[in-house]
């Protein structure tokens, strides 16, 4: 699973459109360790008009009705972040230091560090890649 302080980095960059699977975080001190994931069974997602929530259903968080999707941090899989990289992932490789990701650009070619975790190879080179993009968009 990626960091929470990846996490974090690539919220304000991605556009994030929950479905059934997807895994968040809430940044309240209180609540910050648990992972919830997107489930009708147990944390549904609604939307009515034009606002999106997340309703906690049973028992799992008794003392948690339901929060704003904005007011979460998704925890994007690692085949999502491949996904998200697109055209600009080139590979994926792994040795004794850890998973590195190479991407295409914009602008060159970039390789990761050497993390623990395939997925925060990925979002790494995605924090990059759309870093990138911002930069060269202004």
């Amino acid at each position: 699973m990626i960091s929470r302080d990846l996490a974090t980095e690539l919220a304000s960059l991605l556009t994030w459109t929950p479905a059934n699977g997807d895994q968040f975080f809430i940044p309240r001190p209180e609540i910050s360790e648990s992972v919830f994931t997107l489930s009708d069974m147990v944390v549904e997602l609604v939307t009515a008009y034009d606002e999106t929530r997340f309703h906690f259903n049973g028992t799992v968080e008794w003392a948690l009705d339901s929060v704003e999707s904005d007011a979460v941090v998704w925890l994007p899989r690692e085949d999502q972040l491949r996904d998200l990289l697109g055209s600009w992932f080139l590979s994926l490789d792994a040795s004794a230091a850890g998973y590195e990701v190479t991407v295409s650009g914009p602008g060159r070619a970039f390789h990761t560090s050497p993390e623990a975790d395939a997925a925060d190879a990925y979002g790494r080179a995605l924090l990059y890649v759309l870093r990138q993009a911002a930069v060269t968009a202004s």
